[in-house]
Parts: structure tokens; sequence; C-alpha cells
């Protein structure tokens, strides 16, 4: 039987926070379309005349509302500099950069990257979700 190790730090991010942005992030990657071939399943076939007919903005047409991302993105760049470095510690250890032992190791690291765009980083992660939940079981929080 293994005993459970203590814990040698103090987390400043609450575990029900982290787990709130799990939630988020699962339902931020579950939006993303599984059945992309190659960007063409929304291409669409012009005939001559259609495309004289045809006149649109771009890719101001191709904006979506994502509020749960948007909301994701507010909600860690309110973190404080203490919090949003043991996120980005949490998500290393999910991802297997670091082991749970190395948690310090790891928010020192993060805490030297600076806060800076910690939202931008962390949501360019499609498994963000899967690696926070991951990391939070690995440090036992």
């Amino acid at each position: 039987m293994q005993l459970p190790r203590e814990r040698e730090w103090d987390l400043t991010i609450g575990p029900d926070t982290v787990r709130m942005f799990i939630t988020k992030a699962k339902a931020i990657s579950a939006a993303v379309k599984q059945d992309y071939d190659g960007g063409s399943e929304h291409e669409v076939e012009l005939g001559d005349d259609d495309r004289d007919n045809h006149h649109h903005d771009g890719l101001a047409e191709e904006k979506t509302e994502d509020l749960t991302s948007e909301e994701l993105r507010e909600l860690i760049d309110d973190l404080n500099v203490d919090e949003s470095a043991e996120l980005v510690a949490i998500m290393w250890i999910g991802r297997g950069d670091y082991e749970a032992a190395e948690f310090a190791e790891a928010v020192a690291e993060a805490r030297g990257r600076g806060s800076r765009q910690t939202a931008k980083y962390l949501l360019g992660f499609p498994f963000l979700g899967d690696w926070l939940e991951e990391g939070l079981e690995a440090i036992g929080a």
C-alpha cells in the first residue's frame, strides 16, 4: 500500500478554479469541428453568374461568436502572477514536461516566463483541458 505523499507546496490558485478552467477548456475543444478535411468542408463552388453577385468582407464573414474562449481568456488574464505561474506549471505537469515532485521548479520556470500573454499561450494548446486535469490529479489537488 502506497501512502499518500505529503505536498511540499500550497497552491495559490484554488483547485476549484482550475477545475472550472478545465471545464471551459474542454468545452472549447469540443466545439472544434472534428470533420475538418484539408480545409475544404466549407468551400462553396460558385458558377460564373454567382461570382458576379457574391460580395463579402473577407474574413469578417468568418468570425464567429466564441464566448467560451473569450470568457476563459478573461478569467486567465484576471489571475495574479502566482496563480498564473501555477496554472502554467499544472499544465506542464499534465503534459509531461515535469513530474509532480518538480512542481516548485515548474512554478519557478513559469514565473520566469512572466504572466504576459498567459491566456494566449495556454489557449494555444488543443489539449489544455486534459493536461490541466492530469496535472491537477498528479499534484494531488
